[in-house]
């Protein structure tokens, strides 16, 4: 007797078969990552981050211009989105704003209402959800409806597809926003509830962010137009288009480093790399996710060999993934022993992604210190010299240690074989946490 292939059949094979290719597809990606991370690079003579040679190596690598005459504000927690929806309460023009995550809750309620608002008043208003970051929005159809009411046009980035299957492991983590092309915000704050408050509790997230003002709000607003044009097939109108020679006298200068996977070594992993082997007094790390391969382990303990003081500050307990929290803990005593210092926050849900080398180069941004994204997001980093920045960014990182545990080499050598085995289970999902 001949089966009849019933739609709940072909369904089922559908979706066994996208399951084997997906099954495969991390397989690819899981050989080709542990033959890619032995050696990253090899490096000699890196100029020191903050001077002209550095910027230039940098530019010459990533395409990361360097402008002058930017005005840079640092923001810390919940300030950050009282300042996004000031900026976007005032807009004339245009908005564009991309996020890897637009949670619905009271925060996404009013960037909802301050867009909507915005649209009707007659301010062009674009932007742009990472699917992967905001699936919550599929369920939640009322912001989504409002905003392309309103007149918003709203893009979901890189959604499900099966003719996509090798892209579903590159989500748009950047989190940006352009108003009028004067005002640019970058760093790791998402649209959702624990980005509110000031890291009071575990409900309320530690994050840092920035403010820009000047021509580097063109490099910002070129990573938000990337992923607009992929997920619309629409360039953005010239109104949208910040002018790059519109700067300040007192500004500091700044770089835009995109991450964009595309095969080899991303902008992300090329400034990190570059940073951390150009040190030469300090190299001060604030990450949520640290899970180093084993060229960036080296790196690192090649920096404090010859005397840098390296410092990295990573979640603790209250971490969200702790899985990634694992399979970081895996290079501890390795980095201990060359003289690393590693610090667990334990307040809150550490988010921030803050990079300090010596004494005028910082790094806010929305990279990680893991393979996801050095490999695999897209990401934006924001790169400044400037030392009065770098001096409130250093009372940052110092007054987070204070609620922060040093990790105890001697301790760790003690830790009981069921943690041994759940680290190295952990470490064999490095290349997709």
């Amino acid at each position: 007797m001949t089966r009849s292939w019933r739609p709940r059949r072909v369904a089922a094979v559908i979706g066994a078969g996208a399951g084997a290719g997906g099954l495969a597809l991390y397989g690819v990606q899981a050989a080709r990552y542990r033959h890619s991370v032995g050696r990253r690079f090899d490096v000699a003579d890196v100029p020191e981050p903050g001077s002209p040679e550095f910027s230039r190596l940098l530019e010459a690598l990533t395409a990361a211009p360097r402008r002058p005459g930017n005005r840079v504000k640092v923001m810390r927690n919940g300030e950050t989105l009282t300042e996004m929806l000031e900026a976007i309460s005032s807009a004339k023009t245009t908005i564009d704003l991309s996020s890897y995550i637009y949670w619905p809750g009271a925060i996404a309620d009013d960037f909802t209402d301050a867009l909507v608002e915005r649209a009707g008043a007659g301010v062009d208003v674009n932007m742009v959800v990472d699917a992967y970051g905001s699936a919550r929005l599929n369920g939640n159809g009322d912001h989504l409806d409002r905003l392309s009411d309103a007149g918003v046009t709203v893009a979901m980035f890189r959604p499900p597809r099966w003719y996509t299957l090798d892209k579903v492991n590159n989500r748009m983590h950047r989190r940006l926003l352009i108003v009028d092309g004067t005002v640019g915000f970058a760093g790791g704050v998402g649209v959702a509830d624990v980005w509110t408050g000031d890291a009071g509790d575990p409900e309320h997230w530690r994050e840092t962010h920035l403010r820009i003002e000047g021509p580097s709000v063109l490099d910002v607003f070129g990573a938000f137009a990337e992923n607009w044009i992929e997920a619309t097939g629409e360039v953005p109108g010239p109104a949208h288009v910040p002018d790059p020679h519109h700067g300040f006298d007192d500004g500091v200068a700044v770089q835009v480093t995109r991450g964009t996977p595309t095969g080899g070594p991303t902008g992300t992993t090329q400034l990190f790399f570059m940073a951390i082997a150009g040190a030469r007094r300090r190299l001060w790390f604030t990450t949520a996710y640290f899970a180093p391969d084993p060229a960036f382990e080296d790196v690192l303990c090649a920096a404090a060999g010859r005397g840098v003081d390296v410092r990295i500050l990573v979640n603790g307990q209250q971490v969200d993934k702790e899985v990634a929290r694992q399979a970081g803990q895996r290079s501890y005593a390795k980095l201990a022993e060359a003289g690393v210092r590693v610090h667990e926050y334990d307040r809150t849900m550490l988010h921030a992604k803050v990079m300090l080398v010596d004494d005028e180069w910082a790094n806010i941004g929305s990279s990680n210190f893991d393979s996801r994204s050095f490999d695999h997001d897209l990401e934006v980093n924001v790169s400044l010299v400037d030392r009065d920045i770098v001096s409130k960014l250093e009372a940052d990182f110092l007054d987070d240690i204070e609620s922060s545990s040093e990790f105890d080499l001697e301790l760790w050598r003690r830790r009981p074989l069921h943690k041994r085995a759940v680290e190295a289970v952990a470490g064999l999902t490095r290349q997709s946490l």
